[in-house]
């Protein structure tokens, strides 16, 4: 091998070490972009080199290159650029509504060393993701504090307040993240209870009523100046047309009189041969006329006269044969009126006549009934007073027969009563549902006789209590005036019976009413005699 080949061969060895050194010192440098720190850990990762700092074993580079040795350190990129989030909180105010924050903050991870380290430990080789998660939180539980210390209008008025205040308790936590918030702001803040759109309704209205008043006075002030535009137009337009009018009536006027030179001369000679004309014809109407006076008028004069005078003969014709049925008319017609009041006149006679004779039948049958019903009142006046007196002889035989025989008499009276007496009896048997008899036929004998030995008792005591009345009675006499005599009532009573209501029944002698009471109490009020109508005396017998 000649020196030039060694030469060459030592020269390309060269070469390949240096582009092996080359490839080896480009894969071992990392540069930092702007936007991005280096987190280089490993070996000899605590030393501090120029340009770098030192956080807790670790070393960041920004803005520069660094050397990394391969298997023995390593490197990662923290990117350094601004992050944006949306921010929806649902919050409640002092006032207690419901609103709606939505804002946006920009936050990015901090220039200085310390924020890059504590950003590093916290979020490096974590996905986006959870950086936004935990920045969304801390904004969230902050901006819902600040929004419960404030008003709905104090949010809306004074947003840059409430901006700052939020920023204020958010950078502490955000600095412990590695964070800086680069912005925050509220884009817009809702209500679904529709207060914050209830609170621009009276400011609205009150724009709108002015931006209403605001164009009506500018439409107001454009009209007026439009019409008072429109009338100076007009008015200029009418004085230029009368000025032209004006001017245009001289032009004619004048442009007449020269065209009316030439005809009015021709006119003024034709006016003189026209006259002389008119002359000659009035002179031959004259002599027409004259001829027609003597030709037509005076004929037609006599004519017209003789048909006047035979039209007023043939109407005065008329008018008395128009008199005459007029008059023969007028006496038809009287005598028909004539005619028609005598007929009316006999009808309303014989009207007269027919009304006189039925008032005369109803009065003579009124007269008629009259007499009916007196002669029926007295008949039966006479009936009466023939019962009465009829009664009243009855009632003083009974008193005379009374005088002579009273047992008899008080005999009949018991005898016609005896069954009220035997019932008055036995009423005290009268709501027995079963009667025992503990003796056989003995026991209802015995019982049969003392009902009947009560009987008895009750008849002697009936014969006692009647016999002074009878007495006094005979004593008074009848009065001879046709009255009625008064007969007590006879009144019985049963010894140990039980009480009941009384039984009345009619006296077959007298048509009284004869009332039995209990023992020992007066009976009701006397019954009045349907008969004879007098009163009766009450009486009352005590028990024995």
């Amino acid at each position: 091998m000649t020196l030039a080949e060694l030469l060459a061969v030592i020269l390309v060895a060269v070469l390949v070490v240096l582009l092996l050194l080359f490839l080896l010192f480009r894969a071992s440098w990392r540069v930092a972009e702007p936007d991005e720190a280096l987190i280089i850990s490993g070996l000899r990762a605590s030393a501090r080199p120029t340009g770098t700092g030192e956080s807790m074993g670790f070393n960041i580079v920004t803005g520069r290159g660094a050397l990394i040795l391969p298997g023995l350190t390593k490197v990662r990129r923290l990117s350094l650029e601004a992050h944006e989030s949306e921010i929806t909180v649902p919050c409640v105010s002092q006032q207690k509504i419901q609103v709606d924050l939505r804002g946006i903050v920009v936050y990015k991870v901090g220039d200085d060393y310390q924020s890059i380290a504590n950003a590093a430990r916290r979020f490096l080789d974590r996905p986006a993701t959870e950086l936004e998660t935990k920045v969304q939180n801390v904004f969230v539980g902050h901006l819902r504090a600040i929004a419960g210390s404030m008003t709905v209008e104090d949010m809306i008025s004074d947003q840059d307040k409430f901006t700052q205040q939020v920023r204020d308790r958010c950078t502490q936590e955000m600095e412990s993240f590695g964070l800086v918030i680069d912005s925050f702001q509220i884009q817009a803040i809702t209500s679904p209870s529709a207060y914050i759109e209830n609170l621009a309704v009276p400011h609205q209205a009150e724009v709108e009523q002015n931006a209403r008043i605001a164009r009506a006075n500018a439409e107001r002030e454009a009209v007026a100046q439009e019409q008072t535009a429109q009338a100076l137009i007009a008015q200029s337009t009418r004085d230029t047309e009368i000025k032209k009018a004006g001017y245009q009536a001289e032009i004619d006027q004048a442009t007449s009189s020269a065209k009316q030179q030439g005809p009015l001369a021709a006119a003024k000679a034709s006016q003189a041969v026209v006259e002389q004309e008119t002359k000659v014809a009035e002179l031959q109407a004259q002599q027409t006329e004259q001829q027609l006076q003597v030709d037509v008028r005076k004929p037609a004069d006599a004519e017209a006269y003789r048909q006047t005078t035979l039209a007023a003969a043939a109407r005065d014709v008329r008018i008395r044969q128009a008199e005459a049925a007029a008059q023969e008319v007028r006496m038809a017609a009287e005598a028909a009126a004539a005619q028609t009041k005598v007929a009316a006149e006999a009808a309303a006679g014989a009207l007269t006549v027919q009304a006189e004779a039925q008032a005369r039948a109803t009065r003579i049958t009124g007269e008629a009934e009259g007499d009916a019903i007196r002669a029926r009142g007295v008949a039966e006046a006479d009936a009466v007073k023939a019962r009465m007196e009829a009664e009243a002889a009855g009632i003083e035989r009974r008193a005379a027969a009374l005088s002579r025989n009273q047992e008899a008499v008080i005999a009949q009276q018991i005898a016609a009563n005896l069954p009220e007496i035997v019932r008055a009896a036995a009423s005290s048997f009268e709501h027995v549902g079963t009667f025992t008899v503990l003796n056989g036929a003995a026991g209802v004998t015995e019982t049969l006789a003392e009902m009947i030995q009560q009987a008895g008792v009750l008849a002697n005591i009936a014969r006692q209590t009647i016999s002074p009345m009878m007495n006094a009675q005979n004593g008074d006499g009848s009065q001879s005036n046709g009255e009625h005599a008064a007969i007590p009532p006879r009144t019985f009573a049963a010894s140990g019976a039980s009480r009941r209501p009384a039984r009345s029944r009619p006296d077959s002698s007298s048509g009284a009413t004869t009332t039995a009471a209990p023992a020992g109490t007066a009976p009701d009020s006397p019954a009045p005699d349907s008969g004879s109508g007098a009163d009766q005396a009450t009486g009352h017998a005590d028990e024995p």
